[in-house]
């Protein structure tokens, strides 16, 4: 018999050995270990759950999505397409988006890239002829892609940079008494500054997301490569800029990210001016971003509220949370192949 057994041990625990051997980590590695160990082990959607996503406050979220792809394949000549999801949730918006396509007669193969057994199980429910992938690399290489990325990218592993009286630093994270705390590792040089923030206050945080920035030249390849469009929804801002955005999320409230390891979301607000620029160097076309309000009120959120609200009058408080509340703080990136028509939405 060859090699270790598998260490069982809970996260926390597992974390804290590896630091006290190894010594600081850094917040990605933390960020990336405690998320993969979430996901994988729950459903956390909903109100049983740590957090809603927009498909599950009202149908009308993933419709329009839905309604939005089959506009820009209509436009497009109406190609033989894959359509996918990034980080598909419990399948919410692919079976909301899926029935609004249908009905534009858009039926295309569809895909999930998803890693969590857990939350795979969900999907398989209301999307039960999906095929799924465990990597964005996996996906259909044969034919144009619609990529759907919501909430995806700020779940992603992000690094920090501290400002310090001498200079910028690695943020990393120690344990002490099985407590675990961010601190400043070594400096690094400040050619990785962006020179308008070199000069930002001791204690100014500087966040990047190689993970994302990775992923996104990926996909970007393939849209170029292949034809097609991506749509990115989160919460975010055009960047580069100072802040320290990292946060958890624990029963529909903030929590402290560097507790419990594991048992609870950790997100980062997502730098859509990084991720647009991705994806012109690679010789896509981007698109946005704009805010989530102004996006969904240019496919027509108004008109569907209106219709619904015949059946169900709590349908306006749902429109209001998706345009107004996440409206400004939630932003639509766009990306899409040359040949292909711009998309709805972005005006």
């Amino acid at each position: 018999m060859s090699g270790d057994a598998e260490d069982t041990s809970p996260l926390p625990e597992r974390l804290a050995r590896a630091i006290t051997l190894g010594g600081p980590i850094p917040v990605s590695q933390y960020m990336a270990a405690a998320n993969a160990h979430y996901y994988a082990t729950r459903d956390p959607l909903g109100a049983g759950g740590d957090f809603t996503t927009a498909p599950e406050i009202s149908q009308m979220f993933g419709e329009l999505i839905g309604l939005w792809c089959a506009d820009l394949w209509n436009r497009a000549g109406r190609p033989d397409v894959a359509w996918a999801e990034l980080g598909p949730g419990r399948g919410t918006l692919a079976a909301d988006a899926l029935r609004a396509m249908a009905k534009a007669e858009f039926t295309p193969p569809v895909h999930f890239v998803e890693t969590s057994p857990t939350l795979r199980a969900e999907q398989a429910k209301r999307v039960p002829h999906a095929t799924w992938h465990d990597d964005v690399e996996d996906l259909p290489a044969d034919r144009p892609l619609l990529i759907v990325a919501n909430e995806f990218f700020d779940a992603l592993p992000i690094r920090q940079l501290v400002r310090a009286r001498a200079g910028w630093h690695e943020r990393l994270v120690a344990c002490q008494d099985t407590m675990f705390l961010p601190i400043a590792g070594k400096q690094v040089p400040d050619e990785v500054i962006p020179a308008h923030l070199r000069d930002a206050p001791p204690g100014a945080i500087i966040e990047t997301s190689p993970a994302s920035v990775g992923i996104m030249r990926v996909l970007a390849a393939r849209i170029v490569a292949q034809g097609g469009a991506l749509l990115a929804i989160d919460y975010g801002y055009e960047g580069p800029a100072v802040g320290d955005t990292l946060q958890a999320v624990r029963g529909h409230a903030f929590a402290n990210p560097f507790e419990e390891p594991g048992e609870r979301d950790l997100t980062a607000h997502v730098d859509f001016a990084t991720l647009g620029l991705v994806g012109h160097a690679s010789g896509a076309v981007a698109s946005g971003p704009v805010g989530q309000g102004a996006f969904l009120r240019a496919l027509g959120i108004d008109a569907r509220t209106t219709a619904l609200a015949r059946k169900e009058e709590s349908v306006h408080a749902d429109r209001d949370r998706l345009v107004d509340t996440m409206g400004t703080l939630f932003k639509v990136l766009g990306l899409r192949h040359a040949g292909w028509p711009e998309p709805a939405g972005f005006a």
